[in-house]
């Protein structure tokens, strides 16, 4: 047997290729013995498995006796390869294709040097090793300058080392689809509240004892909240200006609550709360 080919059934279905494709691309291999063209393919698989030395994973799945998980990757008819990747079906094909058929079928599976790269970089965050990821990920982007994840990581690491410019002018670098994905979304709204204020909280909320109509007040003590992750009372202050005026400052209030519901990712008990009080008071 191959060296990266595993007999797969119910027992390891789950570590092999469910949570093994988070690491490495798994194929699927779905065969009988019975089954000619099969014992054509499968064999080519499994040289395919040893030259790419552990890039892919090739799980092996008797249908015959494997009727269960056939059933649930809609095999009909043998053999059957599927490609798994993050846990997902990303591609497939039915029957025996010629070695170099299935080399490229195995190459447009196989994350970019970019992807390897990017997948570096993550661990090196992981491990806290800051500097060394932000170095990673420009390396990825030097292989593969469209890579939009690298650009939204590269973009969270600026962030987290402080550097809010160059994150902000990253931001600039990204294409319109990316700019509607939550992530980056939250990232937006992380890198204008981190331009911070000058002013004392204590004195902001003196003032808006004096006067609770100084929106000014309330809003950059909503801003100092919300950098110092006390986000309840900054939906609070935000809410308030909104039922003050709609129209202060251009409409600022609902447009910062919207920040702070992109910055604590749009969902939770705390976003749905106030979702349905700025729904009321708009409405």
């Amino acid at each position: 047997m191959a060296a990266h080919s595993i007999d797969v059934g119910s027992d390891n279905f789950r570590d092999v290729v469910l949570e093994g494709s988070q690491r490495a691309p798994v194929v699927v291999d779905f065969w009988a013995p019975w089954c000619a063209p099969c014992r054509a393919l499968t064999p080519i698989l499994e040289k395919l498995a040893d030259e790419y030395a552990g890039r892919f994973t090739l799980a092996k799945i008797n249908s015959d006796e494997n009727q269960d998980l056939a059933a649930s990757f809609g095999v009909r008819g043998i053999p059957a390869v599927k490609a798994v990747v993050g846990g997902k079906l990303v591609d497939e094909f039915v029957g025996a294709l010629p070695e170099s058929q299935v080399r490229s079928f195995i190459e447009r599976i196989l994350p970019s040097p970019s992807e390897i790269t990017r997948a570096e970089a993550a661990a090196l965050l992981a491990a806290g090793q800051t500097d060394k990821a932000i170095e990673a990920l420009d390396a990825a982007l030097a292989l593969d300058p469209r890579n939009e994840a690298a650009k939204i990581d590269r973009i969270d690491v600026l962030a987290r080392l402080g550097r809010i410019e160059g994150a902000q002018a990253a931001l600039e670098d990204l294409s319109p689809l990316s700019l509607d994905e939550p992530r980056v979304a939250a990232l937006k709204a992380q890198l204008a509240f981190a331009q911070g204020t000058a002013q004392d909280p204590a004195a902001l909320a003196r003032r808006i004892d004096a006067n609770p109509n100084d929106l000014d007040a309330r809003l950059e003590l909503a801003r100092h909240y919300v950098q110092g992750q006390a986000y309840e009372p900054a939906l609070e202050q935000l809410m308030a200006i909104v039922r003050a005026d709609r129209k202060f400052r251009d409409d600022i209030g609902r447009k910062t609550l919207i920040e702070v519901f992109n910055l604590l990712g749009g969902q939770g008990d705390l976003v749905s709360r106030y979702r349905r009080l700025l729904s009321a008071a708009l409405y």
